[in-house]
């Protein structure tokens, strides 16, 4: 048995198909070894080398639209932060629930609550990136701090975690913002692809090519955005005020990350797979409109796996060198496990460790089957 499966046979019919098939797999196999090995595996071993002592004034840009309930419990998360100068302004971008109420309470409260608003239906799209601009123009501070509605710091030290990395050089920080654990297996599902996400983007950053980042725990200066015109160039885009800002402007030498358990901040997750399918898609809508240098990169890393598992299961559905088969594919799925496992218990998620293992043999075929439909997809105006 042991024989047959690393046996060799030169002399079948076909034997060219199935050795191109194999030679597929192997150089699949390596291309993803190298991503694993060189470029996800860098937040385990992460540590600041710089940390600024001294505090400056920040604000926090937090837009809202029918968050009323939301409000109730994000706000007082932000606003009773232990942190010496700080606004917070909220941006209502045409609310038609209590919202407005709930803020004016707060604002007898909190004399660092400022609100500001866009009153009715927008007829364009470009998601909340009006309101986002609304919020940085009406900023008094160039350190500028940026959250959802829906999204609630972990401590009440968020804001002195995130402001000492804005070093003299530094424009922008990229901090992680999770999902609340909660039961079901579409749960469990979400965070994991939020930490798979986190150990791409947070590791490219730290290797020196940042080129995205999460609109749940983000920041940047003022002067930055006014400079680089901000959401200018793809204002006609619903999604990816956060991450395509970060892409057109982030480098290796103005960006930092922030990933200290203080840091972080976690958001209500999607309750349906529908919700979260549609984020999905505007999202790798968004990731069609990254730099080219960065599509290329990430296009090979899925094509790579989708090609490993189509190859990988044809070759074993053959019969042919399914002992090499099944050694490197154990040899990929360890290093992803052991780099996913350290990456998750740095970013402080639980209970994934499995369901990493389906979700990163699933998610080339689920992404491939969305960007198909985003091609033919009817252009949408909804608010992010």
């Amino acid at each position: 048995m042991i024989k047959q499966l690393f046996s060799i046979p030169i002399d079948e019919r076909f034997t060219w198909l199935w050795l191109l098939i194999a030679g597929i797999f192997l150089i699949s196999f390596l291309i993803q070894l190298i991503f694993l090995l060189r470029f996800f595996n860098k937040i385990p071993a992460f540590r600041k080398l710089n940390e600024k002592t001294e505090t400056d004034p920040i604000s926090v840009i937090i837009c809202v639209r029918n968050q009323a309930e939301n409000l109730k419990h994000l706000l007082p998360t932000v606003l009773n932060q232990i942190y010496p100068d700080f606004e917070i302004i909220v941006v209502n971008d045409g609310s038609t629930d209590e919202t407005e109420e709930v803020l004016d309470d707060f604002k007898r409260q909190y004399p660092n609550l400022y609100v500001t608003g866009i009153e009715g239906k927008r007829g364009y799209i470009s998601g909340k990136k009006v309101a986002l601009t609304l919020g940085i123009k009406a900023a008094k501070n160039d350190q500028l701090v940026f959250t959802d509605a829906d999204c609630e710091p972990l401590s009440p030290h968020w804001l002195n975690h995130i402001q000492s990395n804005f070093l003299q050089k530094t424009d922008i920080i990229l901090g992680y913002g999770g999902y609340k654990s909660r039961k079901g297996f579409l749960n469990k599902w979400i965070r994991t692809d939020t930490v798979y996400i986190a150990m791409k983007y947070l590791s490219f950053a730290i290797k020196g090519n940042p080129y995205m980042g999460v609109g749940r725990n983000l920041a940047y200066r003022r002067s930055l955005f006014f400079e680089k015109k901000g959401f200018a160039s793809h204002l006609h885009i619903t999604a990816g005020d956060d991450e395509l800002f970060v892409n057109e402007n982030a480098t290796r030498y103005n960006t930092a990350i922030e990933i200290h358990p203080e840091s972080h901040t976690m958001s209500e997750p999607k309750n349906t797979w529908k919700q979260w399918l549609s984020h999905k898609r505007k999202q790798l809508k968004s990731n069609s409109k990254y730099k080219k240098s960065h599509k290329r990169i990430f296009n090979l890393e899925v094509l790579s796996r989708l090609l490993f598992l189509i190859t990988g299961i044809t070759l074993l559905v053959l019969w042919k060198l399914a002992g090499f088969i099944i050694i490197f594919i154990l040899i990929r799925e360890v290093a992803f496990s052991i780099i996913f496992k350290l990456s998750m218990k740095r970013l402080k998620e639980k209970n994934l460790l499995l369901i990493s293992l389906i979700y990163d043999l699933i998610w080339p075929l689920i992404s491939s089957v969305l960007v198909f439909r985003n091609k033919f997809a009817s252009k949408t105006s909804k608010w992010q």
